[in-house]
């Protein structure tokens, strides 16, 4: 007979509980998803474990945080329940990114996922033209965003690594190469509590 039950955090899981997940998204993640996911934690289980499936090849970062940022709000007014991410076959880019708002204890994925830690990306063109205080103000308008987009990209960077064995630095060096982790690494780095 097989045992089921994985320890994380503050109490044991059996793995049937991810048989029925309250919350199962799929696809690119953007606004849609949002509203998806949305609609679904309104009807979430009030108590007790809230599984939330993912599976996405990426999409909106800010989206991403959008509904990691709803995961945080519900956990610290809703105490009773314990919101649990599984990530199924590729957790990409944007998928990492809501991963990173779920505690290590709570993180699973199933066997052979993938995840993928890159970069934010941009792609923008600066045309200066004009009087040179404008074109000033232009490149440096850009050179902000360009700032701010870095600070916001390792602050979820920091959550996801946060408690695990992986270091800002190892983060840093090989995400701007996109770095893949398979699952029974992630779990063997401390990022996932467990394969399911």
């Amino acid at each position: 007979m097989t045992d089921t039950t994985t320890t994380a955090g503050d109490g044991a899981f059996d793995a049937t509980m991810f048989r029925m997940p309250a919350i199962r998204l799929s696809g690119t993640v953007d606004y849609a998803m949002y509203e998806r996911f949305r609609s679904a934690l309104d009807t979430a289980p009030e108590s007790g474990p809230v599984v939330i499936e993912l599976s996405t090849l990426g999409g909106d970062p800010e989206v991403a945080r959008m509904m990691g940022e709803d995961v945080r709000y519900h956990s610290d007014i809703a105490p009773d329940q314990r919101f649990v991410f599984l990530g199924k076959a590729a957790i990409y880019s944007a998928g990492t990114t809501f991963m990173s708002f779920f505690l290590p204890e709570n993180r699973y994925l199933t066997r052979g996922t993938r995840l993928m830690i890159h970069e934010r990306k941009l792609k923008k063109q600066l045309n200066v033209e004009g009087p040179l205080t404008t074109c000033v103000a232009a490149v440096k308008a850009l050179l902000h965003e360009i700032e701010c987009s870095i600070e916001i990209q390792n602050e979820g960077f920091e959550n996801l690594v946060r408690g695990t064995k992986v270091t800002m630095e190892d983060v840093l060096e090989r995400a701007s190469a996109n770095w893949y982790i398979e699952a029974n690494t992630a779990r063997d780095l401390g990022l996932i509590a467990a394969v399911v």
